[in-house]
Order: structure tokens, then sequence, then C-alpha cells
């Protein structure tokens, strides 16, 4: 099966709604036998990500940089934690080791992660499926903005349509799976 990538927040003052979604992900990918590749962070919701797919009896990965480790939130519990030098050499990591990329709610931390993959999928550095997970609309005003960036030709459309829009995490994982047995580039 497939090294699903989770990008999400890691904040420990989010709404419980936030922490169930990432707890719902995280046992979904497992249910479907995928491994879950995180931040390797313990707290927030990449915390409970990690928790909802070790509680479903999926296989965890974690990758944090040292930084994070010193300030103990690494998530310890990982089947595997790989450790790096710096947040770049996290996400190069985190890039390399996973088939699919989901995003969840998030701040600058979580943005940085998506477009990160975008950007690298837009220059065809890879064709694995992204999706993003719109949970009651938090993402809209961004996505708005950037439909905005595509009309003034600041975003070529086709590079717009790399990022598949869902609203449930189910849809999340069909689409993620579609997206590995056919085309790169699933519609939004």
């Amino acid at each position: 099966m497939a090294a699903i990538c989770v990008f999400c927040a890691s904040s420990r003052t989010l709404d419980r709604r936030w922490l169930d979604l990432a707890a719902e992900t995280g046992a979904e990918i497992a249910r479907r036998g995928h491994t879950l590749v995180s931040g390797g962070g313990c707290v927030g919701m990449m915390g409970a990500v990690a928790d909802g797919a070790r509680v479903a009896g999926g296989r965890t990965l974690g990758i944090i940089p040292q930084a994070l480790v010193d300030l103990e939130v690494a998530d310890l519990a990982s089947d595997e934690l790989l450790v790096t030098e710096s947040m770049a050499d996290r996400k190069t990591l985190m890039l390399d080791k996973s088939d699919a990329f989901l995003t969840l709610p998030g701040g600058l931390g979580t943005l940085d992660e998506l477009f990160e993959v975008w950007t690298t999928a837009t220059l065809a550095l890879h064709a694995k499926p992204m999706v993003l997970v719109d949970t009651d609309g938090f993402y809209r005003p961004l996505l708005d903005w950037l439909g905005g960036l595509a009309d003034q030709t600041f975003l070529k459309p086709a590079g717009l349509a790399l990022l598949t829009v869902v609203d449930t995490v189910p849809a999340a994982l069909d689409a993620i799976e579609a997206g590995l047995t056919g085309p790169p580039g699933l519609p939004a």
C-alpha cells in the first residue's frame, strides 16, 4: 500500500473538532492499509493523526528536525522516527518517503509544506497525488485567492488543477487511491 503524508496543525490550543478530524484521518489511512507519514510531532493534530493511525493498527513514520526533538515534542511512539538537521531537510525527506499528500487544516507550517509539494509538482519534479481537505470551508478564502491568481495568469490553471480539493476524509483517501492508480493531476 501507499505511504501517505499528512500535513496539519501542531498547535496545542485547537478545538476538539480539529483533533477529532486528525484522529479520523489517521484511522482511515490505517483501515485502508496505508502507512502514515507525519511531521513526527506528538502534539496537536499531528499527534492526533498518528495516534488515530496506531489505534486502528496502522504503521507510522515520523520525520522531525532535531530542534523539535530538543523541545520534547517528538512522537516517540512512531514505528519509525527519522530525525533531520533542519526543517528544510524534513520537507525533503517527507517528499522522498511519501507516495501521496493529504493536507488538513493548519497554519503557516502546514501551508509551507503544502506549497512545497505543490510547487515541486508544478515543476514536474514529482507526480504524486495531493489532496486538500476543506472541512467546513476552512480553505475556501485561500482557494478563492489562488483562483484569482490563475485568472490574472500568475498561476497556470494546470498547476491549480494538480491539487484535488474535497470536504471529507473518506473522499480524500478515495482521491489519493485513484491518483495512485491513474494519471497524476486529479481535477479539483
